[in-house]
């Protein structure tokens, strides 16, 4: 019996939430047809800003680094990269290395590399006296074959000065732009940088005491790791170096799209390649630094993201708030003919929610329907990358999620403040 009576008043509880809800619904509904159009708007405004603030500032900061990690492996380490084990001066068995990349029916292109340490020398037919300091710069002398290289990386498209190398240029070189001074303009002893040179002046490239002089034809600026470094024609750089036996230093392989890198990385090491080189995929030759930078940009968004989510919490706190307190007298006239304060609460829940929704709504809008597709075609120009707009769907909906919570809250606090006043005193204005 008592089970039966029990069952009864919980049917009954629940049958007098739902009509609280309904009722809240309807109150909801006739408050925001009441409102002042200006008024909501500039609330939905605000909310709008406030989405905009959690997910784009959030976006350009990581999409800063993001933009460096893409120039990373677009335009230099590829989507697999095979070198030269610790302590190993070059790849060993490079050429049965390549003939097995070759092979690989994951394959889009590939470039090898030689790569040494050397200097560059500017105008020094010119120099007269030799007390003075050299016009030299430092960098890593890189021999490439043009073609493959721009198959795999498309560094041809990011001259910015002359042209780009082809199979013919036994004396030609391309600087990359951190080693002028005129596009790298630091004042640093222990960084030299090469002064007044051109395109068409000579150059002189030093590797192991070995000299060759070579024509300046073009600069390189990518915002990756060519900019560091000069640019020579593999063939002149392995007689430069005296390297007789096809080693090269590094191998960048493209798969094709949708490939999983690791597939391939595995099926190289499988083939035999991991006992005489390193296999890393992207991610694991990323560097740590733009790791560690990468892990810095996201905590600040999150950070500058949650300032304007407690900014928004506090805006809808302020208006349900004043809104609530100027209808105190209506509300205190709704309870006292009956209706409870479980719907006159969740009708202000529903109003800030209404706000935040279309705010989300209109952002939403805004970001996939401008925002990401302008930055997208127009890259923000930063020294050392071109900043993208990092807008995950999933991560967007996460933010838009931890609005809509913080709006519940600032929506019934204020709310509920109001509601448990006396309700004579509600209606009297006390």
């Amino acid at each position: 019996m008592k089970s039966a009576d029990s069952i009864k008043k919980r049917e009954r509880k629940s049958e007098k939430f739902k009509t609280s809800l309904a009722l809240g619904f309807f109150l909801a509904i006739r408050q925001i047809k009441r409102s002042s159009i200006g008024t909501t708007a500039l609330i939905v405004f605000v909310m709008t800003l406030t989405f905009l603030n959690l997910v784009v500032v959030y976006g350009i900061l990581v999409g800063l680094i993001q933009g460096s990690v893409d120039v990373f492996k677009e335009n230099f380490y590829g989507d697999i990269s095979i070198s030269s084990l610790p302590r190993k001066e070059y790849i060993e068995k490079s050429p049965e290395i390549i003939e097995i990349v070759k092979g690989l029916p994951w394959l889009q292109s590939y470039s090898a590399r030689y790569t040494k340490s050397g200097t560059v020398e500017g105008t020094y037919k010119e120099r007269i006296d030799y007390t003075e300091k050299a016009n030299i710069a430092g960098g890593l002398i890189t021999g490439i074959d043009p073609i493959r290289e721009d198959q795999t990386t498309q560094i041809s498209k990011f001259i910015v000065e002359g042209r780009y190398l082809t199979p013919e240029d036994s004396d030609g070189v391309i600087l990359g732009a951190n080693t002028l001074r005129k596009y790298f303009d630091i004042d640093s002893a222990e960084l030299p940088l090469l002064e007044n040179v051109n395109i068409g002046d000579k150059v002189r490239i030093s590797v192991n005491n070995n000299l060759k002089e070579v024509t300046v034809i073009g600069v390189i600026k990518s915002k990756a790791e060519f900019d560091s470094r000069i640019v020579m024609l593999d063939t002149s750089v392995r007689n430069l170096i005296g390297r007789t036996d096809y080693n090269v230093n590094e191998i960048a392989i493209r798969t094709k799209p949708f490939t999983d890198p690791y597939l391939v990385k595995n099926a190289l090491i499988q083939s035999g390649v991991g006992k005489t080189a390193s296999v890393q995929t992207f991610e694991e030759g990323l560097p740590k630094f733009l790791k560690d930078i990468q892990d810095t940009f996201g905590l600040l968004g999150n950070v500058v993201g949650s300032i304007g989510l407690v900014v928004a919490s506090i805006t809808i706190f302020i208006v349900i708030y004043i809104n609530a307190i100027t209808r105190r007298k209506f509300i205190g006239i709704l309870k006292g003919i009956g209706i409870n304060s479980v719907a006159i609460e969740f009708s202000y829940i529903l109003q800030s929610l209404f706000y935040a929704v279309m705010g989300i709504i209109l952002g939403m809008a805004i970001l996939y329907g401008f925002l990401v597709p302008y930055i997208d075609a127009n890259p923000i120009n930063f020294p050392f990358s071109d900043g993208i707009l990092v807008a995950n769907l999933g991560e967007t909906l996460v933010r838009a999620g931890l609005l809509l919570i913080a709006t519940i809250f600032a929506g019934f606090i204020p709310a509920r403040l109001v509601v448990k006043q006396n309700t004579l005193d509600a209606i009297l204005g006390r």
